[in-house]
């Protein structure tokens, strides 16, 4: 990389700061190594200068930033200032203009790159459950968040059609493959809210070249077609996924393997509008698929059963009660989204440009996987399932740790194991069949909302005066 002077850094300031990328804050330098991050910036050809906000120091604070409590960029830069201040550094400004603009220098490349490298690495520790004969089982779901409504997020992320123009705010939708042993991101495809190849389904496909062979998907009814099921075989991967309801499920056809669980003929259907001849050519005309009912039999729960089909047809190998264990595990999904979205705060993304939103989303998902990570080798040291400890624990641990782990002159592994310690004693109690309302006791404080655009509110108001 070249390296370039800019301005003029005393010899004091110069030695402080090098500390500071020496000793990252969060612990991250054992998550996520220095060296790892310098190589993910060497690939896009990111240029370092002898400046304060660096590319290495700005993935830092841009981390930090995400996963703490005041996800502003003045609390950012206030935190790096306590810990210039405290090594004998008082010549840092408290202005944000600098470290947005590095923010913005920062490829969102390298942060995707990142954050699904984190989670390969964290699935490669953990591969598998003791579910359909140890194989590596994914869930692929998707979900939306929200950003500001400015001119660039609306033309790149339209709101929905259903909401008022100057009253909607822009959405960006992504599909994600998370690890079920683990919660690890492995995979995100991101894409507009609507308009062409901005389903679900398409931006699946757009994940088929990072599903390794062998694995198994666990996805929801929406999945459940004939042209993601054979796009999937075709990559070697097997899919669990509930059926859409769309075809007749009758029990009294195909090949008998049990009460309710038979094997199907699916034809392949005229070719859509959207897939070209080409591609419509190379998918098989038939696929041999295995339906089988579940019972639901827990009370209070909304179905009283479930139908699922899979790839999965070997009724000796994959029992029936194992493919309903295996389908059950898919609402973990739901949990990680949760964690990323309400713990983490990705619901409602900050930034004002388009670029800018897209890698604060990548940074998010890659403070998930680190806290996933930190999960996994406290669990390794307490002997537990990752899955067994409480993210949010984990979280509220971290950001406790952060200020002693950053003011640390030398942070010793003594440290690092109390913040293992700490995290292990955080456990997701075992509560088998829970039955909880969808409802909240509290109300809410009564609110006035916005039904006209904020500019002619303004107006009306100055008038009225």
């Amino acid at each position: 990389m070249n390296q370039h002077t800019h301005g003029r850094v005393s010899p004091q300031a110069r030695r402080v700061r090098r500390s500071l990328l020496q000793t990252p804050d969060l612990c991250f330098g054992k998550l996520l190594p220095a060296a790892q991050i310098t190589a993910a910036l060497t690939r896009p050809g990111v240029e370092f200068r002898e400046r304060l906000y660096t590319p290495l120091l700005t993935l830092w604070m841009f981390l930090y930033q995400v996963l703490s409590p005041d996800q502003s960029c003045r609390a950012a830069v206030a935190r790096l200032l306590a810990f210039l201040g405290a090594k004998g550094d008082a010549s840092a400004s408290a202005d944000t203009g600098p470290y947005c603009k590095a923010r913005e220098r920062v490829p969102e490349a390298v942060a995707a790159d990142l954050a699904q490298q984190s989670g390969r690495q964290l699935q490669a520790r953990f591969p598998s459950t003791e579910l359909l004969q140890g194989r590596p089982i994914l869930i692929a779901d998707g979900t939306t968040v929200s950003m500001p409504d400015t001119p660039e997020n609306q033309a790149a992320y339209p709101q929905p059609a259903s909401q008022k123009a100057g009253l909607g705010f822009p959405l960006i939708r992504l599909v994600g493959l998370i690890s079920l042993s683990c919660g690890a991101v492995l995979a995100v495809a991101l894409g507009p809210y609507s308009g062409k190849k901005t389903g679900e389904t398409a931006l699946l496909r757009q994940l088929y070249g990072q599903l390794q062979a062998g694995a198994v998907l666990l996805a929801d009814a929406l999945f459940a077609n004939y042209w993601s099921l054979a796009g999937l075989l075709a990559q070697g991967v097997d899919t669990v996924c509930r059926h859409d309801g769309k075809r007749l499920v009758d029990w009294r056809q195909g090949r008998r393997l049990g009460k309710k669980d038979h094997l199907i003929i699916w034809h392949k259907p005229t070719r859509p509008r959207w897939m070209s001849k080409w591609v419509y050519r190379r998918i098989p005309d038939t696929l041999v698929l295995r339906e089988v009912c579940i019972p639901v039999i827990q009370p209070g729960f909304r179905t009283r059963q479930v139908v699922i089909v899979t790839t999965l047809v070997d009724a000796q190998a994959y029992p029936k009660e194992e493919l309903a264990a295996a389908y059950r595990c898919r609402w973990h999904v739901e949990l990680d989204l949760r964690a990323i979205k309400v713990v983490m705060g990705m619901d409602i993304l900050r930034c004002k440009t388009p670029a800018m939103v897209r890698k604060e989303l990548w940074m998010h998902l890659l403070a998930y996987n680190l806290v996933r990570t930190l999960m996994a080798e406290a669990a390794t040291a307490a002997e537990v399932p990752p899955r067994q400890l409480s993210f949010k624990g984990t979280l509220q641990t971290l950001n406790a740790f952060a200020a002693v782990w950053t003011l640390a002159l030398r942070p010793g592994p003594q440290l690092y194991q109390a913040l293992l310690k700490a995290v292990a004693t955080h456990r997701v109690g075992d509560r088998p069949n829970r039955i909880e309302p969808r409802a909240v006791k509290r109300k809410p404080k009564p609110k006035t909302f916005l039904t006209e655009p904020r500019q002619l509110a303004r107006t009306r108001l100055l008038v009225n005066t």
